[in-house]
């Protein structure tokens, strides 16, 4: 009777082992993460909106309907990256991911306070150049450290009724994301 409890718990402790990495491996296996979904159809460094899809066809999966959507794919080798994104009528976020689709930023337009959102993203290295400016606020100037060079920044806009789905474009089609002039 003993015996066999063992078996069964080391079993159980087995079967946990196994599913516990699998879990944990998946990300760095997935051949058809967000970012290789995108880097034939999206340029690097350039605001690009993502099409209205028939359900089932989407570019990228779980995308809601109420949200109008662009993304920009960033590779900060060549410099700190300047993101500007008009705020929309309903709700816009900001959404930045490293390489592996991990979430390390994420803004709104009611924590932003603005009509425009504005950052700046670059590494800890770009940002530790920065020389340090007294009559720069950090609420002039919001910069964000990314973990990584390269990765992509989701914009969002929610258009709450289909007849301002139009409006929620025009104001994602306004943002733009480039490397800043030095």
């Amino acid at each position: 009777m003993v015996r066999g409890l063992l078996w069964l718990l080391a079993a159980i402790l087995l079967g946990g082992i196994v599913h516990l990495s699998t879990v944990l491996a998946m990300p760095q296996a997935a051949n058809q993460d967000a970012y290789s979904r995108l880097a034939p159809l999206t340029p690097v460094n350039t605001m690009a909106p993502l099409t209205a899809t028939q359900a089932g066809g989407e570019i990228m999966p779980f995308m809601d309907p109420a949200f109008a959507a662009a993304v920009c794919r960033y590779d900060l080798s060549g410099g700190p990256l300047k993101l500007t994104a008009p705020v929309s009528q309903a709700y816009t976020s900001v959404t930045f991911y490293t390489r592996r689709s991990v979430a390390f930023y994420a803004v709104n337009d009611r924590a932003a306070g603005r009509r425009m959102i504005e950052l700046d993203l670059m590494t800890a290295a770009q940002h530790a150049q920065v020389p340090e400016d007294e009559e720069v606020t950090a609420a002039d100037r919001l910069i964000i450290e990314s973990p990584t060079t390269m990765g992509l920044i989701v914009l969002r806009a929610l258009a709450p009724e289909p007849s301002l789905m139009r409006m929620a474009r025009q104001a994602l089609g306004a943002a733009t994301c480039r490397i800043q002039s030095q």
